[in-house]
């Protein structure tokens, strides 16, 4: 299983993201430059979290711009494994990978903190490995994660089981006050209409070793690891869960 991850000028979770697939999953991982305008031999590409361009003009409003943006499109159009995280997900967006746009928080204020997800999905390659309403605890570290789409767009991707990940309470419940930054339908994550492509605001990077606090964040690597390589098992022989 071969990662790509895209290193955008702004970007600071790339090295935390390679950490975790070189060092957690040992999986082959390499970074692939923004400027390039074709991908390496890889069956993911992960577009990591952090400030692509400085988040001028807005989030990933510049990096859909980028040369190697070009490269993702294709690869996502051929089947290939996209993965958003954080900004990687407003990229996507940006560049119409995914459908919705991530305005500001409602708060108005940049939000760090834990939160808790419910997977709505596991037929996708991302949350395969997990259960059917699963709860996973992920922290969020965004100021523009507020996902928004019209009433056709999410009636669409709700006909057509694309959100992924909900916002919710420790205990699965949808409620207000576990919506952290105000998204639709309480929305964390969403896939393409492929399924191939998948983005969420959650850091799954930042809670896949015991030492950060938590290890829920592997159930969306060991996915990716499953679905592409079903016959081998993920080697997790220094996983700390």
């Amino acid at each position: 299983m071969r990662f790509g991850i895209v290193v955008f000028p702004g970007s600071n979770c790339d090295a935390d993201t390679y950490h975790v697939l070189d060092r957690v999953f040992d999986a082959s991982v390499e970074y692939v430059w923004h400027a390039a305008t074709s991908l390496p031999p890889v069956d993911c590409v992960v577009l990591p979290g952090g400030f692509s361009y400085g988040d001028y003009l807005r989030a990933g409003a510049i990096a859909r711009f980028a040369p190697v943006m070009s490269a993702v499109g294709r690869f996502a159009a051929e089947g290939g494994l996209v993965l958003g995280i954080c900004n990687g997900f407003q990229v996507l967006c940006e560049a119409g990978l995914l459908p919705g746009a991530l305005l500001p928080n409602d708060s108005l204020e940049f939000r760090c903190e834990w939160t808790h997800v419910r997977v709505e999905q596991v037929d996708t390659p991302f949350t395969a490995a997990a259960r059917p309403g699963q709860v996973l605890r992920m922290p969020i570290a965004h100021g523009e994660g507020r996902y928004y789409a019209d009433e056709r767009t999410l009636r669409r991707l709700n006909e057509r089981r694309q959100i992924v990940l909900r916002y919710c309470t420790p205990d699965g419940r949808l409620d207000p006050s576990s919506n952290p930054n105000g998204s639709a339908e309480a929305i964390a994550g969403i896939c393409n209409d492929g399924r191939n492509v998948f983005g969420l605001m959650p850091h799954p990077e930042r809670c896949s070793e015991a030492e950060l606090g938590g290890v829920d964040g592997q159930a969306i690597f060991r996915s990716i690891l499953n679905f592409t390589v079903p016959n081998q098992p993920v080697l997790a022989g220094r996983v700390g869960a």
